[in-house]
């Protein structure tokens, strides 16, 4: 009776595959955002044009397997970073690659109708809307990949963190008020976004939010700003805008804020604020560091 080799050969080559499980059943269909997608064997040559997808896919340990970044992907530094554009995708480009599955955030430009006419899996993880699903997203990454047991020690991992931090911060009696700033026109986010729900678990009022309007983004005005007197400021614009606390307190009539005036005006790198990966831990701890400076000035 002659044995066929293929089943181990499949199985050795999912184990060289970045040190992913051989027991992740395949195919398999998972539930993204847009809608079931088949992911057909373990993936071994992925793209990710989701700077996020691709901080979530070294964290759970499927780095080996990624092929290609796109040129928004900064971390980590040993992601294979190339010119690839998430926001305007070039499909052979991308095909070029010969990848079997593409992580993206937005389906821009119908890149998923456009990748399943070549058979290509494309999975879409939108920004999340709370920590949930932060760690959903990790999950499934993680699933997709064959690297279930790195999600579960990630996700862990970072629930302590956030609940060591969040009790960390001490709660005033009248919450402290802080402005974020997205770019120097003012852009902000409102505590229905990912971002603003961070400031809600440290127990801060965000002055976005008598802004009015619909959008969970709202630009603001100078004045509006000037007159919500916020204690606390975060700059996400850092990288792009160049902003910092010099040029904040440069601007007319900012000197007379509460958060200029004690100094709490805090330079974020702008990936770490708008991505909502591992790292979200950095920029709650930072926001938390510069609550309890301000508690302690007020002691």
């Amino acid at each position: 009776m002659r044995i066929s080799i293929v089943p181990l050969v499949l199985a050795v080559a999912a184990l060289l595959a970045g040190g992913a499980s051989a027991a992740t059943p395949f195919p398999l269909h998972v539930k993204a955002a847009n809608g079931t997608v088949t992911i057909p064997h373990l993936p071994s040559r992925i793209i990710s044009l989701s700077a996020t997808g691709t901080e979530d896919l070294f964290a759970v340990g499927a780095g080996k397997q990624v092929v290609a970044v796109d040129s928004y992907s900064t971390y980590p530094a040993t992601a294979p970073r190339t010119k690839l554009s998430g926001y305007t995708p070039n499909i052979e480009a991308i095909a070029k690659y010969k990848p079997d599955l593409v992580v993206v955030s937005d389906d821009l430009h119908h890149i998923v109708a456009q990748l399943g006419k070549l058979h290509i899996p494309v999975l879409v993880e939108p920004a999340a809307a709370n920590l949930n699903d932060v760690y959903a997203q990790l999950r499934q990454l993680a699933q997709v990949t064959g690297h279930s047991k790195g999600a579960v020690q990630v996700v862990a991992k970072i629930r302590a963190q956030v609940a060591a931090i969040v009790h960390s911060v001490p709660r005033p009696a009248t919450p402290l008020k802080v402005y974020h700033e997205l770019d120097q026109t003012y852009y902000s986010a409102k505590s229905h976004s990912f971002i603003g729900q961070m400031y809600s678990l440290l127990g801060l009022k965000n002055i976005a939010d008598g802004a009015g309007g619909t959008t969970d983004y709202p630009q603001l005005s100078a004045e509006y700003i000037v007159a919500s007197n916020p204690d606390l400021i975060v700059l996400a614009d850092t990288v792009c805008c160049g902003q910092t606390r010099a040029t904040v307190a440069a601007r007319p009539g900012w000197n007379s804020i509460a958060a200029v005036k004690s100094g709490a005006v805090v330079p974020v790198n702008d990936s770490i604020a708008s991505q909502w990966g591992p790292r979200i831990v950095l920029f709650l701890k930072a926001v938390a560091n510069a609550v309890k400076t301000l508690e302690g000035q007020a002691k």
